[in-house]
């Protein structure tokens, strides 16, 4: 009984993200989206390999929609921090599928500023 209930434990949350991740698309975080992000900003001289730490570098997926029978648009929102602590920010936007997140070229916006609803 007791190894019926971990194969279980183990079972039902492997169905569920492969089910989710057929709704959704693939989650191609820390990827695709974030190493094309710093080459367009490195290449926009707005970082360099010394200035970025990329242990905190982060990558969010915001959005995902099925365009194809299997292809996605995804929009995902990058984070890196700089070596002062500054945190440079940009939505990266591309196609991906389940075989490659590298369906397109990324595009690139870069976040100035950052709002609250209190508009701080």
């Amino acid at each position: 009984m007791r190894a019926l209930l971990i194969v279980l434990a183990i079972c039902v949350p492997a169905i569920a993200q492969s089910k989710a991740a057929k709704s959704s698309g693939p989650d191609c975080s820390g990827g695709w989206p974030m190493k094309m992000t710093f080459v367009q900003l490195k290449n926009a001289g707005l970082v360099d390999n010394n200035s970025i730490d990329f242990s905190k570098a982060k990558t969010v997926r915001l959005a995902s929609e099925k365009i194809g029978k299997d292809l996605w648009h995804q929009v995902y929102r990058v984070t890196f921090t700089n070596s002062s602590g500054d945190l440079i920010e940009a939505i990266a936007i591309h196609d991906a599928s389940t075989e490659e997140c590298s369906m397109t070229g990324v595009e690139v916006f870069v976040i100035s500023k950052h709002l609250s609803p209190e508009g701080k």
